[in-house]
């Protein structure tokens, strides 16, 4: 925490100043530096507020102030293990006491970003460290100022909304108690209010605007107050409620109704919350929701009569979600059994919204690739088609034979209007395929497609019938582009079942289809590739289903065509739009793997083309990872075939990589120093080259290290030079600067963790010779971190690597090298840690190979270790260490050899990387990930070990051993004495 700074006229002007800085190109990044600085002195918060508070200054220099405020909020409020408290107390309190005030009376663009900044306090201080919240918003509330009320129901309903996706739990429970309490009868007293203000204000235009606003932000509030039981207070007057949702699912005004066809307006928003409560209440609340035929009723008629401009889409998804609800409700059966109900159902209904719709034509012309994720990624989860399928599935859970027999009449009928005029009737054909995947999937996942069918639809004969011709006709020309998508489609969807020999006769069929001219065509092609070379024998869990022998064939036609398609792009942002194209390249050289050797040149070439194109902009962040996952993929297939190729790799990649380190392009960097490293490790030479020797010197300066992002990468390329150039490091004096970035990881809470990788990497190829000069200073730094600033996430870095130095056969390492060490400290401080530290959390160790190493170490320990075996210490130790070892062996947790963790690796080239997911600042590349070094990879089963060094100890010290086993607990002693009766050993 810095300086105290003062909240006056002077400081507010000097803050004003260097806002009105951060709206200006030439001067933003300097002031924003300054102000990132500025914000970590106390009273920060205060006088930031104080400047939006003061209407002397410029609404943009309060707005921007406004927005400073919240972001300051977002970076600095939670206080957690990872993150230094960067407010003081007093501060806090003092922005509690004034933001609910100061968001009522300010401007809607300003009040908007304190109400966020309200929300994010609230979800770290709510209701425990602020009780006054809900009060102090409720004593704003005023039955004239509807404005107002927006701005506190705003902010109420971004508090309580974050309960909807939470477990139940008790302290849930108790955060909405405390809410209810408050809350309700102001709420419903506003709520009344409203619906009388419109009433009186039917022909008041304006202000039927601002009282729908408020109607829907207090639908929404419902939802959140009731999203996991029915409080009493809403079980008391629910009927009211309920009636209240029903007149406006049911209102309708012609001054509400809005010139725009494109956006919904207040009355339609209100309406299609209310659906989402009616569905809440049909699926959880269905005893107390009594007048659920009512709301069935008047859906239905919503359905029937709302026209097909997008405005009205949220609204009929959520109708027909409600709807989708009742109908999977098995009581309600008897309502939709009848043939003439599940016929209308289909016919006015789920036809209408099923089919292509001008907007849809015209987004699929003049952005294809916001029709594709719309499409692909679920962003279309309010379309009328997505609710119109997930509808006809409800209907065949409940009417399987019924429906189906319905929908496929309309798919025969559609198909043989499309027949009849081919040109002309093209719509048809595209209904009838949407129609046929919506009888067809039952279930489904966006790794492996449909994963259960309709067995009364036959999908490969539908699939010889009706796809195979739009699959085989002309790429372009022949046929309209939404079929060629629409039958694309139908194979990306049902992929799954097909088998390995159907599939490899269509992947040409697919590479044809690169060669389209529309965006669209040539994507779809692109992504059902993709997903097809992902796919597994069985399920998830199976090997690969196709090997690079399979695929290679296809590599350069796939690849020269994928790279083209890309390069179409003319500016950094549209030749980075398609991340699609990108991933299928990418899958492709994780499927070819070392075949991919013919096409590296070609392959690097484009790639670093693409790399630095797009630097300049790095605007699609999946796009770039994929790219720098294929230059991954190419280092490590390649390398591991031919480990000479290392070096060809080298001289094609370092010289776009030093330009993008020089230019600092934050967003490649990380990337950047992974491929290093893959490289590095690949490297045959016995000495670092002067181009590594050149790179290692800016990697120990504290610039690079500023960057969160570029940390764990750093942290891996500093781990492979110590792998492959210690003694380079040694002799130029290197090893001290490394020391000098431990400490700096060590003082990090973010960061400590990797203090400890890089630590044990140095141990592992520093001789001890060397680097035992250092190893106090080290230790003492370790444990002035422990006493000082101690987390759980340090305490558990320093028992594993602990058990780590003592794991070890290397000179100066072991438990009695480690023991000498603490020595050096303070006498006696090895025993202290043992047992209240090491021995205490052995059980607690995670991770296959930690936990192995941890019972090699306490096995060193128990025969091996000097200092007990032969000293004083051996009551005091031998019997603790003894126990802890059983007592870890017994636990479920395997501690045997490396063989998963190879098996791991062997199949690493197969993760779907973007399931994977993304972080802002640092996205690891699977393709240059590696196993987990094993310290003691040369031990296979510590129990063997501990056996054996058994039988050793007891040759060297005779009587020790049954010395310390009748100190031994009851348990230990049974199962000791099982490992040497099942091993053979008598002593």
């Amino acid at each position: 925490m810095g300086d105290a700074l003062q909240v006056n006229d002077s400081s507010m002007q000097a803050l004003a100043a260097y806002l009105q800085k951060t709206l200006e190109p030439s001067t933003r990044h300097e002031a924003e530096v300054f102000l990132n600085k500025l914000e970590q002195n106390q009273n920060f918060g205060q006088l930031v507020l104080q400047l939006i508070a003061t209407k002397s200054y410029d609404l943009h220099i309060r707005f921007a102030a406004s927005l400073l405020f919240k972001n300051f909020v977002r970076r600095n409020w939670m206080i957690d293990d990872e993150r230094d408290n960067r407010i003081t107390p007093g501060d806090r309190d003092a922005i509690k006491s004034r933001i609910v005030d100061l968001m009522t009376i300010s401007e809607a663009r300003i009040q908007l970003q304190l109400s966020d900044a309200v929300t994010q306090i609230a979800d770290t201080d709510f209701p425990q460290k602020w009780q006054g919240l809900i009060p102090e918003l409720v004593s704003k509330l005023n039955a004239q100022d509807f404005v107002t009320n927006n701005g506190l129901l705003q902010t109420a309903h971004s508090i309580f909304q974050r309960w909807r996706p939470l477990y139940p739990s008790d302290n849930l429970y108790t955060e909405i108690k405390i809410a209810l309490e408050s809350f309700c009868e102001p709420y419903r007293q506003v709520f009344l209010a409203t619906d009388r203000m419109i009433e009186a204000n039917a022909q008041n235009a304006p202000q039927l605007k601002v009282l729908f606003e408020t109607l829907h932000l207090l639908t929404e509030i419902y939802h959140d107050l009731n999203c996991h039981d029915i409080p009493e207070y809403f079980v008391t007057h629910l009927q009211e409620f309920l009636g209240l949702f029903h007149k406006y699912l049911s209102y309708d005004n012609p001054l509400l109704a809005g010139d725009d066809d494109d956006t919904p307006g207040p009355i339609l928003q209100v309406k299609a919350s209310i659906c989402e409560v009616v569905e809440l209440y049909s699926k959880r609340y269905e005893e107390d929701f009594t007048s659920l035929p009512d709301f069935i009723q008047t859906s239905w008629a919503l359905l029937t009569t709302l026209g097909l401009e997008p405005k009205n889409d949220t609204l009929v998804s959520k109708a027909m979600s409600f709807l989708t609800s009742v109908v999977k409700n098995g009581r309600h059966k008897d309502m939709f059994s009848a043939k003439e109900v599940l016929s209308q159902l289909c016919e006015k209904i789920v036809l209408p919204n099923m089919g292509l719709r001008e907007s849809d034509e015209e987004l699929f012309e003049d952005e294809p690739i916001e029709y594709i994720r719309r499409d692909l990624e679920g962003s279309d989860s309010e379309t009328r088609r997505r609710a119109a399928t997930e509808l006809v599935r409800g209907l065949l859970d409940q009417y399987p034979t019924d429906v189906t027999a319905i929908i496929t009449n309309y798919i025969q009928h559609y198909l043989q209007r499309y027949n009849a005029n081919v040109a002309e009737n093209w719509k048809d054909k595209d209904a009838a395929m949407f129609l046929l995947t919506s009888i067809a999937a039952k279930s489904s996942g966006s790794q492996f497609g449909v994963t259960e069918t309709n067995a009364e639809v036959n999908i490969l004969d539908f699939f010889e019938k009706h796809v195979i011709p739009d699959l085989n006709a002309p790429v372009s020309g022949a046929i309209h582009p939404i079929l060629k998508v629409d039958a694309i489609k139908y194979l990306y969807t049902f992929r799954g079942q097909f088998t390995k020999d159907q599939l490899l006769g269509a992947l040409p069929l697919l590479a044809r289809h690169l060669e389209s001219t529309n965006y669209a065509v040539y994507t779809y092609a692109a992504i059902c590739i993709e997903r097809i070379l992902f796919m597994r024998v069985s399920g998830a869990t199976g090997p690969m289903m196709f090997s690079s022998d399979d695929i290679a064939p296809l590599a350069e036609t796939l690849t020269s065509n994928l790279f083209r398609l890309i390069e179409l792009g003319q500016t950094p942002e549209k030749l980075a739009e398609n991340d699609y194209l990108m991933k299928c390249q990418m899958r492709l050289i994780l499927t070819v793997r070392e075949k991919m050797m013919p096409l590296v040149s070609l392959c690097l070439a484009r790639l670093t083309a693409i790399v630095q194109a797009v630097s300049s902009n790095p605007s699609n962040p999946k796009f770039n990872h994929y790219v720098f996952e294929s230059i991954g993929a190419l280092i490590r297939f390649i390398c591991t075939a031919s480990p000479e190729a290392a070096g060809q790799f080298e001289n094609l990649l370092f010289q776009p990589f030093q330009v993008i380190l020089q230019q600092d392009i934050v967003e490649f960097t990380p990337y950047v120093f992974q491929l290093l490293s893959q490289l590095l490790s690949f490297n045959a030479g016995t000495e670092l080259s002067s181009s590594y020797q050149a790179l290692f010197l800016p990697l120990v300066q504290p610039t690079l290290w500023q960057q969160q992002g570029n940390i764990p990468a750093l942290v891996k390329l500093l781990q492979a030079y110590l792998q492959k150039g210690w003694p380079w490091i040694v002799a130029n004096h290197q090893l001290e600067p490394l020391l000098g970035v431990c400490q700096k990881l060590v003082s990090s809470k973010i960061n400590d963790h990797h203090s400890f990788e890089l630590l044990q990497t140095m141990i592992l190829n520093v001789p001890m010779s060397t680097l035992g000069n250092y190893m106090k200073h080290v230790l003492v730094m370790l444990l002035t971190r422990l006493q000082t600033h101690k987390t759980d996430k340090f305490r558990k870095g320093f028992i594993n690597f602990s058990f780590f130095y003592m794991a070890l056969d290397l000179e100066g390492t072991g438990p009695d090298g480690y023991w000498a060490l603490f020595d050096t400290v303070q006498s006696g401080l090895f025993v202290q840690f043992l047992k209240t530290a090491w021995l205490a959390e052995a059980q607690k160790v995670s991770g296959r190979i930690e936990r192995k190493t941890c019972a090699v170490a306490m096995v060193r320990l128990l025969t091996s270790c000097r200092t007990i075996t032969e000293g004083t210490n051996f009551d005091a130790a031998w019997p603790s260490v003894m126990n802890a070892l059983v007592k870890l062996f017994e636990a479920p947790q395997d501690v045997k050899g490396a063989t998963q963790d190879a098996a791991m690796d062997a199949d690493l080239y197969a993760i779907d990387i973007e399931e994977t997911g993304y972080q802002s600042q640092f996205s690891q590349l699977a393709t240059t990930s590696s196993s987990k070094i094993d310290p003691t990879a040369q031990i296979q089963d510590p129990k063997q070990f501990l056996l054996e060094g058994i039988v050793r100890f007891n040759q060297a010290y005779p009587g020790r051993f049954h010395h310390g086993q009748v100190q031994l607990q009851p348990d230990t002693q049974a199962h000791l004495a099982n490992y040497l009766s099942s091993a053979g050993i008598a002593l």
